[in-house]
């Protein structure tokens, strides 16, 4: 079977070994745990915000048919948004001095790792990251009262596909970055992401432009969230996983095709 697969699929490509690169960044970042869940609290300090003054001003939105307080109806939209920041805070900058100047992956390609190995090994940890950031805020969620049923656990598998999106466009994007500077890029690129992608205000509050919101990779997650919290299931969910899935394995595909570009040379 390996034979045939190596026949069929270039030996670049062939993922063996991404759980060392994983391992890696378990022994690295052990004593620096607060690096890693730092990300989490500015969604977190929204959601507090939302409760405690807005939410009251704004009374309840409607989600699928089912009318919810407005901080239940940005909670999810928050929990997304903190899928994202984990995924894509490691994939970026993280990954950027590891290639440019740490030269990791230099060193990775001289075991029997390839760029396969390292990208999926990225990509994971990446995903990792922004999964814990949205474990901690469902508890947050529970804790405050806006989680309306049991369905809400399935939130964590959307999270999940939410930050393999953008861990796989992140770490695509970063292996085209010259240096720090281009890291401004990204941070231009979330702040429009987070704000308008239907996490304070439903599409139909968007008029015309609601095409426009429907462009954005976290409103699919967001939609999925808060349908997952809300307890609403429609078959418009299968177009959301459908998007995030196909961004997914192009971003992972280019990835890994850049990676061992920029290491090959």
């Amino acid at each position: 079977m390996n034979t045939l697969l190596l026949r069929v699929v270039p030996p670049g490509f062939v993922v063996r070994r991404p759980h060392r690169m994983i391992e890696r960044h378990f022994v690295a970042y052990r004593r620096q745990w607060l690096i890693i869940v730092s990300g989490f609290f500015e969604p977190l300090f929204y959601l507090l915000s939302m409760r405690a003054g807005l939410g009251s001003l704004v009374g309840s939105v409607s989600v699928g048919g089912r009318q919810v307080p407005y901080d239940a109806f940005v909670a999810p939209a928050l929990m997304a948004s903190s899928a994202m920041n984990g995924a894509i805070f490691d994939s970026t900058g993280n990954v950027l001095h590891r290639l440019r100047y740490d030269r990791i992956y230099d060193a990775a390609l001289a075991t029997p790792m390839g760029p396969a190995d390292v990208a999926a090994g990225e990509i994971g940890w990446a995903l990792m990251r922004g999964q814990l950031y949205a474990i901690f805020f469902l508890g947050v969620m529970a804790a405050l009262g806006l989680t309306h049923s049991w369905w809400c656990l399935l939130a964590l598998p959307a999270c999940m596909l939410i930050g393999l999106t953008f861990a796989s466009i992140g770490f695509a994007c970063t292996t085209f970055m010259r240096g720090w500077s281009d890291m401004d890029i990204v941070t231009t690129a979330m702040m429009p992401l987070f704000l308008f992608s239907a996490t304070f205000f439903p599409t139909s509050a968007y008029g015309r432009w609601e095409w426009i919101v429907q462009l954005s990779p976290l409103y699919h997650g967001v939609a999925l969230v808060r349908g997952a919290n809300a307890g609403v299931w429609t078959t418009g969910m299968l177009g959301h996983i459908a998007v995030l899935s196909v961004l997914s394995a192009a971003a992972v595909t280019l990835a890994a095709r850049r990676l061992d570009t920029l290491l090959r040379k």
